[in-house]
C-alpha cells in the first residue's frame, strides 16, 4: 500500500454566483497539476446542480497535499471564495484501504 492520499472537496456557489465561482476555482487546476506530488487534480461540475463543484484529487503524500494548501495560487483564490460560496467548502481527505 502506498502513502497516497485522496481528496474530495465540494464547493457550492451562492445562488446565481456559479458563473463567477467557476473561473476562480478552475484557475487552481493548471498550476496545481505541476506541483510536487500531484497525481490527479480534476474539477467536476455536479450533473444535477449547476451551483455545485467538486475537486477529485490524488497526492503522493500528506506533506505534498499540505504544501498545496499553502501555495500562492490557492491562497489567492481563497481570498475570493467568501463572497462566492453559499457555505464553507467541505473537504474530505482519505486513504485507500482496498
Amino acid at each position: 500500500m502506498t502513502d497516497h492520499v485522496f481528496v474530495v472537496a465540494h464547493f457550492t456557489a451562492k445562488p446565481g454566483r456559479a458563473a463567477e465561482l467557476r473561473p476562480v476555482i478552475a484557475a487552481f487546476v493548471a498550476p496545481t497539476r505541476h506541483e510536487k506530488g500531484c497525481i490527479q487534480y480534476d474539477l467536476c461540475a455536479d450533473a444535477d446542480n449547476p451551483e455545485k463543484f467538486t475537486f477529485v484529487e490524488q497526492w503522493e503524500s500528506r506533506a505534498d497535499l499540505e504544501a498545496h494548501g499553502r501555495s500562492a495560487h490557492i491562497s489567492a483564490g481563497r481570498e475570493k471564495l467568501p463572497d462566492l460560496l453559499a457555505e464553507p467548502a467541505w473537504v474530505q481527505v482519505v486513504r485507500k484501504i482496498v
